[in-house]
């Protein structure tokens, strides 16, 4: 069992490499893992493991308290669902051989993605615990809404994909408050307790229960009024639509119904929600199948169609309707995957699934048509195909059922004939629509223009038809195997079953009414579009939908901007007035009233804290931004001191280093702030009694939670703990990386996360990557630091902080790397010594600048980031492949020479994780708001002088003109001052002469 699921998931880890080196054919060669899985499964019916009711169970405990352990459970239900998802899944991976005609890079990640889809179904139905099938149930919203997003490019395919995820992940979590309701109140947290338990219908809330789990259930398997998300999938490519939509993932709610029916049956809830839901779905589907236009939304609304009929069925809970409903799976299964691959086939050749486009296709590929007849004619429930035999099984079912007597059993069994003649009808508007030539008999132009359809794409549909006419014609193959599920799930009731022919029967009748309305009801289609409104008389589901996500998303706005007004202050306050308000409230309002306080063990603590509250008082009433921040930071160093006092150096030394860095950051953003903090407008007593509220609610409440001990603490175990167990002397550290360690994991990855959030802040939509490289040693010229004289802080830098950088950076390093070897049996550990090394690197920025940081450590803190997660995560995980839990602590302690014993922790491995997160996380910090604020004032002062140079070189420009426009102004007068003077003595002359 267990093996078929790890060769699933090593199939889906090798898709991509496999597509992207074989192309195309890789898929036929990852069918053949579900393939043999199927292979197998056949195996274990018919005098397998699964007769007699054998299983297979395999469970593995992690956090029992937290009913969590690993249990899984192969019986002949979950068997059934397995022949289903591994059979189909198989076709579907060598029918995308054919539907694609280009490799495209995601086209490998997409076979990856189906191929992880028939995992975490398998997962799914083989999981007994409650909460371990839930994770499987979410794993096939996402892969979903990342198969039906296949083509991103298109909206409809976005939008289409965001829908599936929301509505499914929306009954999701409603059927996990059901699960978490049910177990509280009954202790069952594992499907196979559920038959096990006495009374089901006298339990408190069961009610409630069944109805989100039910949510769950119905909004995965598209049922009213949660249909539209299924018609909308139909955006994927169509091997998603044949096998999530058709025969995989819609039928996890139908699997999670047949597990609970024949035990939720007494309680009354239960036949209202599931039956009442799947005949309304059934008919609504069938009636909306008949207005399509497009062949896999005809197909889509079938599906809801044939998917409420099932539920409708199988959710009545005797063993009759458990072997119809089963019966009513399978057949669904092959018929509607197999017509989906002929609408693709159709889609793949014509370039087109518009029923108005399409004529004379039957003439044109006659193979085709007759597999699509015979799958259609099995959906409608014609025998002798296998369609029939699960339809008049479940009218059989329904027409004798004790659960359903009177009115109920009428008024189910009308709606199901309804619904049947629709079938009938959509059917044949397929059939119709696909292959008819229409008109004047004239072949539309995508027909006349396609290729022939390749044995890639009939291939599959054509081993689905077979086994449609197969099993019609021997129904009692999958009826011995559904009964041995039945004879185990019903021991104390007399099992019948499945046959082609019963005799002249009631079902039969039914049957023959059936056929002759829908083909009357599609023979006269004209009148019945004449009483199709559009929109629906009844409201648009899809429409609604939308527009409660636009109503919510106007609430949620209108909320946001009544409580974040995008003011700092006054989000602080009212964080902090809750803060004061709701716990003070809850200890005035509740029993607690006893405190039990010791002032101090030493007057040390007493002046320490005299001098805390001294410095508090002073930063309030400070001008200077910097000298205010010197204060605050000053009471933390105040708490270090008392944590030394109280016999805590390892958080005392935490504590002095913490505060050191959170300085130098705060120092960083202050240099884009003002000097002075600008005088208060507002009332200074309201901020002064909000600060007294807070400060005494928060002393009140950790006075009483201290006092409120009752049992001895399991802190006075932990010294012991930690030498038996982690092999160390310094509790702290031990706890954080061994007794503790998986909490210690989550918090350095929330540091990265913050790392990151920081990097995007700063960057925005820019690039964060740093480019990583060898150091270099440079030593062309002496210099004391290693950017040397041409960095862009050398006109404010001094040389006495150049050297004491020089001096204190070497030693900073070698007590980091003390504190990081030493840190399990002395104060110290991986967060003290990145922290100290982190704090090297920041006096190297301070002291250099940008260039500095980047010579000092030319890595890109991302990288360290990710290495210091992945080493942890590795050790966390180790343990596991030497059957182990995770984060067990290994140890060795060898003798060296001339040193002796020494003590080696796999821990320190774990340890090395978190040292490096830490020093990758301020050197982000550095990078970001230090460099890269750095980066862009130096791009603002160079922007600056650009300014300034090229007005300067226009005012030069305009000096020049100015110049060369007065040389031309005194160069025309002095021609003509020189033109005049000839003019005069010219009339002289000639005057004298006359």
């Amino acid at each position: 069992m267990l093996t078929l699921l790890a060769a699933l998931i090593a199939a889906t880890l090798a898709a991509p490499l496999m597509l992207r080196a074989l192309g195309r054919p890789a898929f036929a060669l990852l069918a053949l893992v579900p393939l043999g899985g199927f292979v197998w499964m056949v195996s274990l019916f018919r005098g397998g493991a699964f007769s007699d009711g054998g299983e297979i169970i395999a469970a593995y405990e992690w956090m029992p308290s937290a009913h969590l352990n690993l249990e899984f459970r192969l019986d002949a239900l979950a068997g059934l669902f397995s022949l289903i998802i591994l059979g189909v899944g198989a076709l579907v991976l060598f029918y995308c051989w054919g539907y694609f005609d280009s490799n495209p890079r995601r086209l490998a990640i997409f076979g990856a993605e189906l191929t992880a889809f028939a995992t975490v179904m398998y997962g799914l139905v083989i999981a007994d615990s409650f909460l371990l099938m839930y994770v499987f149930w979410e794993l096939t919203s996402v892969l979903s809404y990342l198969l039906v997003s296949y083509y991103g490019e298109r909206a409809s395919a976005r939008r289409s994909a965001i829908q599936a995820l929301m509505v499914t992940t929306f009954g999701g979590l409603a059927m996990l408050v059901g699960i978490i309701l049910l177990g509280r109140q009954t202790g069952i947290w594992r499907l196979s307790e559920i038959p096990l338990f006495a009374d089901i219908a006298a339990t408190p809330a069961i009610s409630a229960a069944i109805v989100l789990i039910m949510l769950g259930a119905l909004t995965k398997s598209a049922q009213a009024p949660w249909h539209f998300w299924l018609p909308g999938a139909m955006a994927a490519p169509t091997p998603v639509s044949a096998y999530l939509h058709a025969a995989a993932m819609v039928k996890a709610g139908i699997y999670l119904v047949a597990r609970l029916a024949p035990d939720m049956a007494p309680v009354s809830t239960w036949h209202i929600v599931v039956i009442g839901t799947g005949v309304f779905t059934m008919l609504l589907g069938g009636w909306m199948a008949l207005k399509q236009y497009d062949l896999k939304l005809i197909l889509a609304y079938g599906t809801v169609s044939q998917l409420g009929f099932i539920t409708a069925v199988i959710g009545v809970g005797s063993r009759e309707a458990t072997l119809a409903g089963l019966a009513l799976t399978f057949g669904h299964s092959l018929f509607k995957a197999a017509l989906f691959m002929v609408a693709g086939a159709i889609d793949h050749v014509t370039g087109t699934r518009d029923i108005r486009e399409l004529s004379g296709l039957g003439r044109r590929e006659p193979l085709v048509f007759a597999l699509a007849a015979i799958s259609a004619a099995s959906m409608a429930g014609i025998p002798p195909l296998f369609g029939f035999v699960a339809k008049e099984s479940a009218l059989d079912a329904v027409l004798h059922e004790e659960l359903l007597v009177g009115m109920p059993g009428g008024m189910m069994l009308v709606g199901l004939v309804v619904g049947s003649v629709l079938t009938m009808a959509y059917s044949l508007y397929f059939l119709y629509g696909a292959f008819a030539t229409k008109g004047d008999g004239i072949v539309s132009e995508a027909v006349e223009g396609m290729h022939r359809i390749g044995a890639t794409l009939w291939a599959p549909p054509l081993v689905l038809t077979a086994l449609s006419v197969i099993f019609g014609v021997y129904p009692a193959w999958v009826s011995e195997a559904f009964n041995e599920y039945l004879d185990v799930r019903f021991p104390d009731v007399e099992g019948s079953h499945l046959a082609l022919w019963h005799g002249f029967t009631v079902p039969l009748a039914l049957t023959g009414v059936i056929v002759a309305a829908g083909a009357v009801m599609f023979w006269q289609r004209d009148l019945v579009a004449k009483a199709q409104f559009d929109p629906p008389a009844l409201g648009d589901a899809d429409r609604v939908w939308d527009a409660l996500l636009a109503r919510l998303r106007t609430w949620s706005l209108k909320l946001t901007a009544s409580t974040q007004r995008g003011s700092l202050t006054i989000n602080l306050a009212v964080i902090f007035l809750v803060l004061a308000a709701v716990p003070l409230a809850s200890l005035v309002l509740g029993e607690s009233n006893s405190i039990r306080m010791i002032v101090w063990d030493s007057p040390l603590q007493g002046m320490a804290v005299v001098f805390m509250a001294f410095i508090a008082v002073a930063a309030t009433v400070q001008k200077n931004r910097l000298s205010a921040v010197i204060m605050v930071g000053l009471t933390g160093f105040s708490v270090a001191l008392i944590f030394a006092l109280h016999g805590a150096p390892d958080l005392a030394l935490t504590q002095v280093l913490v505060e050191t860095i959170s300085m130098v950051v705060f120092m960083l953003v202050l240099r884009k702030m003002p000097t002075e903090i600008p005088q208060r407008r507002d009332d200074i007593r309201l901020r002064a009694w909000l600060a007294i509220g807070t400060g005494v609610s928060v002393v009140v409440v950790a006075m009483t939670a201290i006092s409120s001990r009752t049992a001895e603490p399991i802190s006075t175990a932990m010294p012991r703990l930690a030498h038996d167990i982690g092999h160390g002397r310094n509790a702290v550290n031990v706890l954080l990386v061994d007794l503790r360690a998986l909490d210690t994991f989550g918090e350095i990855s929330v540091l990265v996360i913050a790392a990151t959030g920081v990097a995007s802040l700063i960057f925005g939509t820019g690039s964060v990557d740093r480019r990583s490289r060898r150091p270099v040693l440079l030593t062309n010229k002496p210099r004391w630091l290693a950017a040397g004289v041409d960095s862009e802080t050398a006109q404010n830098r001094s040389i006495m902080v150049d050297v004491v950088t020089r001096l204190l950076f070497p030693a900073m390093m070698m007590l980091s790397l003390y504190f990081f070897f030493g840190g399990h049996n002395a104060p110290g550990g991986g967060f003290a010594g990145g922290l100290v090394a982190a704090l090297a690197f920041s006096l190297r920025y301070l002291a250099g600048g940008r260039r500095e940081i980047e010579e000092a450590l030319p890595v890109d803190p991302a990288k360290l980031l990710g290495t210091g997660l992945i080493v942890s995560g590795a050790t966390a995980l180790a343990p596991m492949l030497w059957g182990y839990p995770p984060l067990t602590t290994g140890y060795v302690e060898p003798e060296l020479p001339l040193i002796g014993p020494v003590a080696i922790t796999s821990a320190l491995l774990f340890d090395a994780g978190v040292y490096l997160i830490v020093i990758g996380l301020i050197m982000q910090i550095l990078t970001t708001v230090g460099a890269y604020l750095d980066y862009e004032e130096e791009a603002r002062k160079e922007r600056a002088r650009q300014r300034a140079r090229e007005l300067q070189a226009k005012n030069l420009r305009r000096r020049e003109e100015q110049a060369r426009r007065r040389q031309a102004r005194a160069a025309q007068r002095e021609a003509i001052a020189q033109g005049g003077s000839t003019a005069v003595g010219a009339s002289t002359s000639e005057r004298k002469e006359s």
